[in-house]
């Protein structure tokens, strides 16, 4: 969970938006150590960051991120299945 220094959780943009920061500062000749200080933020956060959202536009984080949320779902569907068709059978007293 990424979190900011309220705690608050990050949405993608805003991590895509810290990444392009560190960038910037890159460019311009800041070691990589000194510009995650500057941001605020862990080497292990700066590197899943940047595997997971590395080169990507804040639609195409948001998009990814619905994704996400869409493929949790439908595996919760698909383990609720057997569960269901079991209390169908049961109920019915016999097979589908």
């Amino acid at each position: 969970m990424e979190l900011d220094k309220s705690g608050k959780r990050l949405t993608p943009e805003k991590l895509i938006s810290l990444l392009t920061e560190a960038e910037l500062f890159l460019i311009h000749g800041s070691q990589v150590a000194d510009v995650r200080r500057k941001l605020g933020i862990t080497e292990q956060s700066d590197d899943l960051w940047r595997k997971k959202y590395g080169g990507m536009r804040a639609d195409q984080a948001r998009r990814l991120k619905e994704l996400e949320q869409e493929n949790a779902r439908l595996k919760k569907l698909t383990v609720d299945l057997p569960l269901d068709h079991a209390i169908l059978k049961e109920v019915n007293g016999g097979p589908f």
